[in-house]
């Protein structure tokens, strides 16, 4: 032994406590830190309190700022809350009930989005490959910058990826921009004779008026923005093209059918047709009257050609069935003992992926839903929270603090914010107490 080593002491009985101490406190650290993150509420629901709901409802029907709504609360999976008011369709003098089916709209975006990471989870699709892989028109785009001269179009520096349609980082939108809304009107897209979001009228697949897109410009660089466009549409069409099924023939099998989703489709059954919400639209005093028919109001929902799956925003659906497949996001991806998604893969969905690039007071995305990370940044809502809304109106959030499931279903396009979103999820919040 050299006459170094023969001068060291062995370590004292403490220093090595405290030694091995901080080891095992620095290794809790992240279990403490997930745990703490997930520690239910002890709050409780004030069912006095709650019933304010009601009132709140019906104060906007009152004043025709809604012809109609269903709100929808669950809490530990149970329902607490539900009540449909108004009408489904005032002229008809149809009254709303909670079997009402509603055009969801962009809520479509969530169910596509499971529905693709199911397959990512197969191994069938890397959320890393290029979209051009399924859409080849997709493998050289482009991108529209601004000059001194106007707008030039310069290609992407990189490929866009699965994992920037989950994003709505792609720098797809929906071809409103004034230095492209002529281009995609070409192509039959964006805002023309329908809502960009709108396909139900067509009587082409979606997927093949998809390809023509990548043929066009796109807003930004993959990667560098949030813009919200045809994501999630041109991820529906990868589930067809992986899956050898259309998208509603998927979604039926994998999700809606065996969640017991019984009132969930792309197109309402001809037979079912008196259960859908007619639309109303804003008048010039704020109150509503009656959407006109065809795109831009009712649609084709009925007697539409039933050929276009728009995976962005395509669905119809009722309170109770879309809650149904939020209450499976919160279980981590399994209800009732069936597996749809792995809890890693739900956490990846309803955690932010982006940063600020969605919003830099809290608000962030994850692969399918907003996030909350910020407490007020999505009024009352719990860090953790997430939730997204619907261009008819619909909104819905997901609450893993409080355990609970908020939906709220109306049928008014444009919505220009009336409030009474904001004003549903204030009267379920204030029920909770100590």
């Amino acid at each position: 032994m050299s006459g170094s080593m023969a001068t060291l002491h062995p370590p004292t009985f403490q220093h090595t406590f405290v030694k091995r101490l901080l080891f095992i406190l620095l290794l809790l650290a992240p279990i403490a830190g997930f745990a703490q993150d997930r520690t239910p509420s002890t709050l409780h629901i004030d069912a006095t309190r709650l019933a304010r709901v009601d009132s709140v409802l019906e104060r906007y029907v009152r004043e025709n700022r809604v012809a109609g709504a269903v709100g929808l609360v669950l809490r530990d999976g149970e329902v607490v809350y539900e009540r449909a008011v108004g009408w489904a369709d005032r002229e008809a003098k149809r009254p709303m009930t909670t079997e009402t089916v509603f055009r969801i709209a962009s809520q479509t975006k969530a169910i596509t989005s499971a529905a693709l990471l199911m397959l990512v989870e197969e191994g069938r699709i890397n959320l890393n490959e290029p979209v051009s892989r399924w859409m080849p028109t997709f493998a050289k785009t482009t991108v529209a910058v601004p000059s001194d001269t106007g707008v030039v179009m310069v290609p992407a520096r990189r490929p866009i990826l699965v994992r920037d349609l989950l994003t709505h980082t792609a720098g797809i939108s929906y071809g409103r921009d004034a230095a492209l809304a002529e281009r995609y009107l070409e192509q039959g897209l964006g805002y023309g004779e329908a809502y960009g979001w709108y396909f139900a009228h067509l009587e082409e697949p979606a997927c093949e008026r998809l390809d023509r897109l990548g043929s066009l410009p796109f807003t930004a660089q993959p990667g560098e923005r949030f813009v919200y466009g045809y994501n999630t549409d041109i991820l529906g069409c990868i589930v067809e093209r992986e899956s050898g099924q259309s998208l509603d023939a998927f979604i039926a099998e994998r999700i809606t059918r065996p969640l017991g989703m019984r009132s969930t489709w792309f197109f309402m059954p001809p037979d079912q047709r008196s259960r859908l919400a007619a639309v109303y639209t804003p008048a010039a005093d704020g109150t509503m009257e009656r959407a006109p028919d065809g795109p831009l109001g009712q649609g084709d929902y009925v007697d539409g050609p039933r050929v276009s799956f728009a995976g962005g925003a395509g669905l119809l659906s009722t309170a109770r069935d879309y809650a149904r497949f939020l209450e499976m996001i919160r279980h981590a991806g399994t209800l009732d003992g069936v597996h749809y998604l792995a809890p890693h893969t739900v956490a990846l969905m309803t955690s932010n992926q982006v940063g600020d690039l969605h919003n830099e007071n809290g608000l962030g995305f994850g692969l399918g839903f907003e996030t909350t990370d910020r407490a007020g940044a999505n009024d009352f809502a719990s860090v953790g929270s997430f939730g997204w809304s619907g261009a008819y109106g619909s909104v819905y959030e997901v609450d893993p603090h409080e355990r609970l499931v908020l939906v709220l279903m109306i049928q008014v396009v444009p919505y220009v914010g009336s409030g009474i979103r904001e004003s549903f999820k204030a009267a379920v919040y204030q029920s909770l107490v100590p």
